[in-house]
């Protein structure tokens, strides 16, 4: 993939903001700031950029950016106060007799050198079968706004006090049983094996899956999206600075051995490539870095570049314009051209999740 000027300028911003390192642009021949700013949008990681604007050491960005960026950053500050002043609250309903832990979302945000200047999104609580109808019959009377509860995931997303809340018994990646499998003795050893850790905010203990859960259940989580609708930088930056906090502590034996048995081994190979070779991961933070899979993370980059977070670049009209059975035949072809448009990179792993995808719709599950 041959990037433009900008995105090349972009990039490096990011690298810049994620490891707090100096960064020169004067390389990099008019850079359209405005393009720069856009690309951050898009990637979901304004936050970031502006923490490498900051190390910026041979060029001055123009006047007019820098406040753009300064006051992305002030309302990304707004939020993550605010999501840690209710996150609190809310465990504080549920503790009495319901156990959740906090996965992904502002747990995430304390590996970053400025947590809060990470995008926040939901709050998402993971509970076991039992605690995942307690919370649900805790949470209904204070919420408003209930979506329809997707059986097949266990999933109910909710809001409350401004916050959405997603509550999940199950975090199926839906595209390969091995790997739901695996998560599913993840998620019983969180619950059942002392497999938490804890974030104290606001004097209230915040349970966390302990890191070699959660790196597995964020890596899971974004590659699912990944292969479904497409995925942005917060969510690969999210990876690696977990990666990066915590490589003291991780079993790289035992988180080698779940990616072997899930059978993502090259996943994890070409998102870690991508991660050293574009994001500036050092190389020992990164367990099983492998520098064959370099081409395969610059066909990944030019999907992210191109999808934007969580697909935001991406063509949705057909959601709104049809309906029925031809919305569903419109979807799966969008699906089928998804998956493949990645045989290239995952020739053998693409069309198998996507038939298993379309097993999964046929029988009842939900994106």
């Amino acid at each position: 993939m041959q990037l433009s000027i900008n995105q090349e300028s972009f990039l490096a911003l990011v690298r810049a903001g994620l490891w707090e390192t100096e960064v020169r642009l004067a390389l990099y021949e008019k850079i359209d700031f405005q393009e720069v700013y856009k690309l951050a949008k898009e990637q979901s990681v304004i936050g970031l950029v502006a923490a490498g604007l900051e190390h910026i050491v041979d060029i001055k960005a123009p006047k007019e950016v820098i406040l753009q960026f300064v006051g992305g950053t002030l309302r990304l500050e707004k939020r993550n106060v605010e999501m840690n002043d209710f996150i609190p609250k809310l465990i504080n309903l549920l503790n009495k007799n319901i156990y959740s832990l906090l996965v992904k979302g502002q747990g995430v945000a304390q590996c970053y050198e400025r947590p809060l200047w990470r995008a926040a999104g939901d709050v998402d609580l993971l509970l076991d079968d039992n605690n995942y109808e307690k919370a649900k019959q805790k949470l209904f009377p204070i919420a408003y706004d209930i979506q329809k509860e997707n059986l097949y995931t266990k999933h109910q997303a909710l809001a409350i006090m401004g916050v959405e809340v997603e509550l999940h018994a199950k975090m199926p990646f839906a595209m390969s049983k091995r790997v739901d499998d695996e998560i599913d003795a993840i998620l019983n050893d969180s619950f059942n094996n002392n497999g938490v850790c804890v974030w104290r905010v606001n004097e209230t203990d915040v349970n966390l899956p302990k890191p070699d859960n959660h790196v597995i259940l964020v890596f899971t989580h974004f590659l699912h999206h990944f292969f479904i609708e497409g995925v942005g930088l917060r969510q690969i930056c999210d990876w690696c600075r977990m990666l990066w906090t915590y490589r003291d502590s991780l079993d790289y034996e035992l988180l080698e051995s779940r990616i072997k048995r899930m059978g993502l081994m090259s996943e994890w190979q070409t998102f870690a490539a991508l991660a050293v070779d574009t994001l500036g991961v050092p190389v020992e933070a990164m367990p099983l870095y492998d520098k064959r899979y370099k081409r395969n993370a610059k066909r990944v980059l030019k999907r992210i570049m191109k999808s934007g977070n969580f697909g935001h670049n991406n063509d949705l009209s057909y959601r709104t314009k049809y309906k029925g059975l031809t919305y569903n035949v419109v979807s799966l072809w969008r699906r089928f051209v998804d998956f493949a448009s990645l045989i290239s990179v995952f020739p053998l792993d693409a069309p198998r999740f996507f038939v298993t995808y379309v097993v999964n719709k046929a029988n009842g599950a939900e994106e």
